[in-house]
């Protein structure tokens, strides 16, 4: 048996959105994508040492630490 033909692939995608809905499968592929987004980031942060992980988390809190500082009424 070989791939499907293009008519029997759109046959099949009318019966998934007519089966679950166009607004159910939106929301399916955006969870999808951030999923795909949020492993991509999690390999790139494995090949990371933990000493650059360490610092950028430092950065983080001291750029959080003076937007706040810089919030407080004089």
């Amino acid at each position: 048996m070989g791939m499907p033909s293009v008519p029997q692939l759109l046959i099949i995608l009318v019966i998934v959105v007519l089966i679950f809905g166009a607004k159910r499968l939106k929301n399916l592929g955006g969870d999808l994508g951030s999923a795909v987004k949020g492993f991509k980031q999690a390999v790139k942060d494995e090949d990371k040492t933990p000493a650059e992980l360490e610092d950028g988390t430092e950065n983080a809190t001291d750029t959080v630490m003076n937007k706040t500082e810089d919030q407080k009424p004089s």
